[in-house]
C-alpha cells in the first residue's frame, strides 16, 4: 500500500469516528442530563417532606397563624404556594378562638398537595406531579411559645 493510499484510508475514518462519537455522546449526555434531572426532582420530593415537619413543628410549638406557618414553609421550599398547603388543627375549629389561643387543641396536621417539578430534559421536557405529603403532631405548647429560633 503506497502512503498516499494509507493516508487517504485514514482521513475517511477519522471522518467516521466523528460521526459516531457525536451519536454516542449525545445520548451519553442526554442520559447525563436526566440523571440531573430526576436527582433534582427526588430533591424537591425531600424538601416537601421536609416544610411539611417543619411548618407541623411551629404549628405546635408556635403562637403564630396559618400564615405565618406558609411562609416559613414558603421560605424553605419556594416552589410552594399558599394554595399547596393546608394547616388543620384537631379538633376541628380550636384555633378559632383568639383568647384561648389553641388551648382545646389536641394536633396539627399540615399538608403539601398538587405540586408540580418540570424537569429541563432536553427534548422531552416532562413535567412530574409530587406525591402528597403530610405531617400530623400532637399538642406541645401550641399557646405559650412567642419566641426562640423556630418561632421567629
Amino acid at each position: 500500500m503506497t502512503p498516499i493510499r494509507a493516508m487517504h484510508q485514514r482521513s475517511r475514518q477519522a471522518g467516521a469516528t466523528a460521526i459516531e462519537f457525536a451519536l454516542v455522546a449525545s445520548i451519553f449526555f442526554m442520559l447525563l442530563i436526566g440523571i440531573a434531572e430526576f436527582s433534582r426532582v427526588l430533591f424537591y420530593w425531600n424538601t416537601a417532606g421536609e416544610a411539611t415537619r417543619l411548618g407541623a413543628r411551629i404549628a405546635v410549638v408556635c403562637d403564630v397563624t396559618d400564615t405565618a406557618i406558609k411562609d416559613r414553609m414558603t421560605y424553605l421550599m419556594p416552589l410552594l404556594k399558599d394554595t399547596n398547603i393546608q394547616v388543620a388543627y384537631e379538633p376541628s375549629g380550636c384555633d378559632a378562638d383568639a383568647d384561648t389561643a389553641r388551648n382545646s387543641c389536641r394536633s396539627v396536621t399540615v399538608s403539601v398537595a398538587d405540586v408540580s417539578v418540570k424537569t429541563f430534559i432536553p427534548v422531552v421536557p416532562i413535567t412530574v406531579s409530587m406525591p402528597p405529603f403530610s405531617t400530623t403532631l400532637p399538642r406541645e405548647s401550641l399557646d405559650s411559645a412567642t419566641s426562640g429560633k423556630i418561632c421567629n
